[in-house]
């Protein structure tokens, strides 16, 4: 067997990598720092599983649900600031810790690279806590929280769409302790982009890294920012300043798959869907005070469950599902591509991260730039009063 599937369609989840019988698919970076599976024909025995197993081959079949949608967030103030947005994955993970479980998310390794690993101390949330705009690498974490399936231990895993569809698919089968949480996802950066933005901030500091923070709310969580903590100093900047959430914002450096996503729609497999509750303000203006408000979709009997068992360390009102998608619509519609996409790619190997901004990030121009400071400055004044 040659190929699994097109290129331009895989997520990278990693579902074939972990279910191959005689580990002949390795998983190799593409010229944009991506993994794809790739078949070592030596070891191959043309079982097929593989294909059997990929979820873009093999969709599941679309379940209309009665999705219950919440605007939520965490009453404990300290784990909202420290979360992307409002702060309900932190409690959905103790619960399952509190249940002999175990979660499963995306953190930094040693060199602040985004992979996927499994916790089972309360003590170690927080690595998990706060979005990371990167790829992360999945592993073989399917086949770890299938170990703890069959032990009888709760797992909450956490992921994008397609990799909780890519967990589906390798698990073949319903566990009652299993429990899921995707978001509503912009799409997944490269993560040799993120590595390069990495080694022009150490070389522009000259200082070690201690830790990074994508969402920072010092400016509030609608003017979220890049926060970056040297061992003498720290960076910050807002997303309409950070070089590398621009390049990220703006689609310039995303997997192929995510500009034609095959997992984005209303209804999900997953148990419960959380995400970024832009346009709260707006529909529940009781619910907004710029420190993180959470949307909620429960999607299944389980999900419902879960955020049951949580729901009282919680603020939280039932919100109109279709009302708020018109704020959220990365539910259902996938990124669009970038003019400069190509030309970014093709010289990511041969810039620095600053220069590949300068030249192939579009930027906006002055009547833009001065629309957009306008219409901050009169978010701080309606703030104020």
């Amino acid at each position: 067997m040659k190929e699994i599937v097109k290129s331009n369609l895989c997520s990278g989840c990693h579902a074939c990598f972990n279910c191959c019988p005689k580990k002949a698919i390795i998983m190799n970076e593409d010229k944009k720092g991506f993994l794809y599976p790739t078949i070592d024909q030596s070891k191959c025995i043309n079982c097929g599983l593989c294909k059997k197993i990929c979820p873009v081959l093999n969709k599941s079949k679309e379940i209309k649900n009665d999705v219950i949608a919440y605007a939520s967030y965490n009453k404990n103030l300290n784990e909202r600031i420290n979360s992307s947005s409002g702060g309900i994955f932190v409690l959905l993970a103790k619960e399952i810790i509190n249940r002999n479980g175990v979660v499963f998310g995306a953190a930094f390794d040693k060199q602040f690279e985004v992979v996927h690993s499994f916790i089972d101390k309360a003590d170690k949330i927080d690595s998990f806590m706060g979005s990371k705009y990167t790829q992360s690498t999945i592993g073989d974490t399917y086949k770890k929280a299938k170990e703890f399936l069959d032990n009888d231990r709760y797992v909450l895993f956490s992921g994008t769409p397609c990799q909780i569809e890519g967990l589906f698919s390798y698990l073949r089968k319903d566990y009652d302790k299993l429990y899921t949480q995707d978001i509503i996802c912009h799409g997944v950066a490269s993560p040799k982009a993120w590595r390069k933005y990495l080694l022009f901030q150490k070389n522009r500091n000259k200082s070690k890294i201690l830790n990074i923070q994508f969402r920072n709310k010092d400016k509030g969580w609608s003017l979220f920012g890049m926060k970056i903590f040297f061992s003498d100093k720290v960076y910050s900047k807002s997303l309409n300043k950070d070089i590398y959430l621009q390049t990220f914002l703006k689609n310039i450096c995303l997997r192929d798959s995510c500009y034609n996503c095959s997992f984005k729609n209303k209804y999900r497999k997953s148990d419960i869907t959380l995400a970024d509750y832009w346009g709260v303000k707006r529909i529940h203006p009781n619910m907004d005070d710029d420190r993180g408000t959470s949307l909620v979709l429960l999607n299944t009997s389980k999900g419902v469950e879960l955020f049951d068992s949580i729901k009282s360390k919680t603020i939280s009102c039932k919100t109109n599902l279709e009302a708020a998608l018109k704020f959220n619509p990365a539910l259902t519609i996938s990124a669009k591509h970038c003019i400069n996409e190509e030309l970014y790619c093709e010289n990511i190997d041969k810039m620095t991260f600053d220069e590949l901004y300068k030249k192939f990030v579009p930027k906006e121009n002055f009547i833009e730039c001065c629309f957009s400071n306008f219409k901050r400055i009169i978010k701080r004044i309606i703030k104020k009063y």
